[in-house]
């Protein structure tokens, strides 16, 4: 298990610290429990290579340490992971209810492989969405355990099995209380019923999803009658429902052909992977607090709506919700993680506005209310046109915005192979500059940072 996680690098919910040092792991630690939890893998380089010089004893002095320096204390545990080049600790944080703080005042997140201090207004953002708990968790009122459907449950073991690699050796119920869907005395959390019940919709109606296809590009018709072609409700288990409405929207869109020399591709109307991308979001971190409303996906001539109830979670805004990340439902995220329907945690908007670009498309339109938060996928293939402030930039940049309209994306690696006399630092300048301009829009960070068009 080990050695999967150090192959994937520090992330999202993986750190590695070479020396289990006091100050750095509090930052951690505070940043983890922020988020949505993790693991610090200790006398681990950032390679992902265990040193073999760091000892047990080390680790318990250097955690109580960190411990004292975190407001308020932090829930970890530690143990010995054994990688395949030596030992190292992992100290497993979970996500907290609470906001914590480190004896300075900062208050830290967890942001890709970094531990982000958070301004006035996000840590107060954040505050709010702590204090109202952890829905997810919470028993389901009227919901017994013969209510989780076993069927379900079994297809839910086999793809855990296989993300990993090995076989669950302990009962059923164990593995769902492992999973948050039954607390420690078997009754069925909001989580376990949203993934497992024959019918969630019965213990909670808004948990359905409503698909619409429309005739034209308002959702109504002449005379003002209703303009759609196709309306259905669709319940049953997140997964579920996740599948059936994929398939609808396949039955939906329009499909063509591209011929490029010999070979001919089918062509969909939208981006296959944006559309799973924004339908699986909206699953997954809808408020489910909310009643009477349905996530809704809305089909018109020019464009798909997908809507889930509930504003962003934590501290995501439009503007950060490329490079941040906050879980409004961890469980229910892991949850489909173990499913296959999330591929890797955090980059399900990179990788739908990357695939709407290199498809010719204007990137994702995103709208952020109180009580619902928009995806718009528009299905128009357009060149996008040189901008005013083109006449000002240098010719280097002016072939790195040509590469990026041919080829949606670039890396600095990429940049620097058709600018060879040209240091990395300027060339890493020059990226920066259109970044600023809001040209570009840079996404990931260290060796997977790359850059597409704004």
């Amino acid at each position: 298990m080990w050695d999967r996680m150090l192959g994937r690098g520090a992330g999202q919910l993986l750190a590695f610290m070479l020396e289990p040092d006091a100050d750095s792991l509090a930052e951690a630690m505070v940043a983890f429990a922020n988020a949505d939890g993790g693991t610090i893998l200790i006398g681990v380089d950032e390679t992902g290579r265990a040193s073999g010089d760091v000892y047990a004893d080390e680790v318990e002095i250097a955690l109580r340490a960190a411990v004292q320096q975190c407001r308020p204390v932090v829930d970890a545990r530690w143990h010995e992971a054994a990688a395949e080049d030596g030992l190292a600790f992992a100290i497993v944080v979970p996500r907290s209810p609470e906001l914590h703080s480190l004896v300075d005042g900062r208050v830290l997140i967890r942001a890709g492989t970094d531990n982000r201090p958070l301004s006035g207004g996000e840590i107060r953002q954040l505050a709010a969405t702590k204090s109202t708990g952890d829905f997810e968790a919470e028993i389901a009122p009227g919901a017994h355990r013969d209510d989780l459907d076993a069927d379900t449950i079994q297809e839910f073991l086999r793809h855990w099995q296989e993300r990993q690699h090995r076989e669950w050796t302990r009962s059923i119920d164990e593995l769902l209380v492992e999973a948050g869907a039954l607390d420690e005395q078997g009754r069925p959390t909001v989580a376990g019923v949203l993934l497992f019940a024959r019918n969630p919709q019965a213990f909670m109606p808004q948990s359905g999803l409503t698909f619409v296809k429309f005739l034209g590009k308002v959702p109504q018709g002449e005379a003002g009658q209703p303009g759609y072609g196709r309306r259905e409700e669709i319940g049953g288990p997140l997964a579920r429902i996740i599948q059936r409405t994929w398939e609808l929207t396949g039955e939906e869109m329009r499909t063509g052909a591209v011929v490029t020399g010999l070979e001919r591709r089918e062509r969909t109307e939208y981006p296959i992977a944006a559309v799973r991308e924004a339908l699986v979001n909206a699953v997954a971190h809808r408020d489910y607090r909310l009643g009477g409303r349905r996530i809704e996906v809305r089909m018109f001539e020019d464009r798909m709506e997908i809507t889930s109830p509930g504003g962003l979670p934590g501290y995501i805004t439009v503007d950060n919700i490329v490079e941040e990340h906050f879980s409004r439902n961890p469980r229910l995220v892991a949850g489909l993680y173990q499913w296959g329907y999330i591929e890797e945690l955090g980059l399900g908007v990179d990788l739908m506005i990357e695939e709407m670009v290199q498809a010719g498309h204007p990137p994702p339109k995103f709208r952020d209310t109180p009580f619902a938060f928009t995806v718009t996928l528009y299905n128009v293939r357009e060149r996008l046109p040189t901008p005013a402030w083109a006449r000002t930039m240098n010719e280097r940049q002016a072939r790195a915005l040509t590469y990026l309209q041919e080829h949606g994306r670039i890396t600095n690696r990429e940049y620097r192979e058709f600018c060879p006399d040209v240091s990395p630092e300027t060339l890493r300048l020059d990226l920066a500059e259109l970044v600023d301009r809001g040209v570009l829009l840079k996404i990931g960070d260290k060796k997977g940072t790359y850059y597409i068009l704004k």
